[in-house]
């Protein structure tokens, strides 16, 4: 058998004995622009001209199915295809979950689309959501697994019970370690979902393989999943500067290098990394870190010279279990409120339609970090002790929806 790296879709459309349970059913796509075949070409076009599929819609998650809307809670409309005059709901417009009109129109929905592998990333959500939707009827779901290119490492709190929002559906860490499908599998068996479920698994396929750990570099390009993960670097130090939305900080939108580089106006950068290590200086490993200047274009502080930081992981010796984003985060945080004392770091605003929850709970799935952050004294021993435990029983937790060992 051929060792060459396959896609879900790939094998859906070359493999005809996959296809079968598909023939005389409607078909539905749940799709975004890095929905692509290894081919490059985009699924929607491929499953579209395939003579025994039967595609009817689309639906679109954030950003929608072209990925044309920048930031958050910019909101996409229904509409219908132009190529193929079907139409396209839209899961981040008038609805977050599909209406029982849109589920009358197809009898299997497939997805295939590219997650970062991060809680807070929504795509997770909108799976979980058409999970609980499907499972009320007699409709299928099929997932065309795709890679998770942050690897199978763990890490972050656990999302707290009563936090949940359409950046934290479940209660899972900042960085979970699961494929779609894997994930897919996870959710159905935690909330006792009667859904059919199929997946068809990515051939050949490895989450701890040099150089992508995660991501089959050498085979597939790196498509934005979304507007701003623009490379794999950014996947990698996601599930730490996406915490950087909750607070007047600049996570880099507005930049080239949106969610690698961050800082803001004023910042003593060379104190703020001495005290971080410090503090806990085996948080700091890992990564390649560069003091930088920047100027946003757009988003907050724009227009002004930012004092930042950009984390490297795209050098040939990166070990991905030696780099810990959400610890880097929380530490670079932690010495921000310790070195300015009284900084207004706590961005109020409505997140993710959320209205009464501080949007960096929103994303951390509780209020325990930013206590943490705002105490006086920096008990780094807590905080670890407290992610260790999450971390292991999640890696626990997961094991028997692994499809993927190596």
């Amino acid at each position: 058998m051929s060792d060459t790296f396959k896609l879900g879709i790939d094998r859906l459309l070359t493999e005809a004995d996959l296809r079968l349970p598909l023939q005389g059913k409607r078909i539905a796509l749940l799709a975004h622009p890095a929905s692509l075949t290894s081919d490059f070409i985009p699924s929607i076009d491929a499953l579209a001209v395939s003579e025994d599929i039967n595609l009817v819609c689309c639906f679109g998650p954030q950003h929608g199915l072209r990925g044309d809307k920048q930031d958050n809670m910019e909101e996409t409309p229904d509409e219908l295809d132009s190529k193929h005059g079907i139409p396209v709901y839209s899961l981040y417009g008038k609805v977050r979950r599909p209406t029982a009109e849109m589920l009358d129109n197809f009898d299997i929905l497939l997805v295939d689309i590219q997650d970062v592998g991060c809680r807070i990333y929504t795509f997770i959500t909108t799976l979980f959501y058409l999970l609980e939707d499907i499972s009320q009827s007699n409709k299928e779901v099929w997932v065309l697994d795709r890679p998770n290119p942050a690897g199978r490492e763990i890490e972050g709190l656990t999302l707290e019970p009563g936090e949940e929002s359409f950046v934290g559906a479940a209660p899972i860490p900042m960085r979970h370690g699961l494929t779609l499908g894997e994930a897919a599998l996870w959710y159905a068996h935690f909330k006792k979902l009667d859904v059919k479920l199929t997946i068809i698994e990515m051939q050949h396929y490895s989450l701890q393989t040099a150089p992508g750990y995660g991501w089959p570099q050498q085979q597939l390009c790196w498509v934005n999943p979304s507007p701003n993960i623009a490379t794999l670097n950014a996947v990698r130090t996601y599930p730490g500067t996406v915490m950087l939305e909750g607070t007047t900080l600049s996570e880099g939108r507005g930049t080239t290098r949106p969610l690698e580089l961050f800082g803001a106006p004023g910042l003593d950068i060379p104190q703020l990394l001495s005290n971080m290590q410090q503090l806990a200086p085996q948080w700091l490993q890992g990564v390649r870190i560069r003091e930088a200047w920047f100027e946003p274009t757009f988003h907050k502080h724009q227009g002004k010279l930012c004092a930042g930081i950009q984390l490297h992981t795209d050098y040939p010796d990166y070990q991905p279990q030696a780099f810990k984003p959400y610890r880097f985060m929380a530490l670079f945080l932690k010495a921000i409120r310790q070195l300015y004392p009284d900084y207004s770091l706590w961005r109020d605003f409505p997140y993710e339609y959320e209205f009464e929850r501080l949007a960096f709970d929103v994303i951390n799935g509780g209020g325990y970090l930013r206590q943490w952050i705002d105490t006086a004294e920096a008990d780094i021993a807590q905080l670890e002790a407290r992610l260790t435990a999450d971390e292991e029983q999640w890696r626990e937790q997961i094991q028997p929806f692994l499809l993927y060992l190596s």
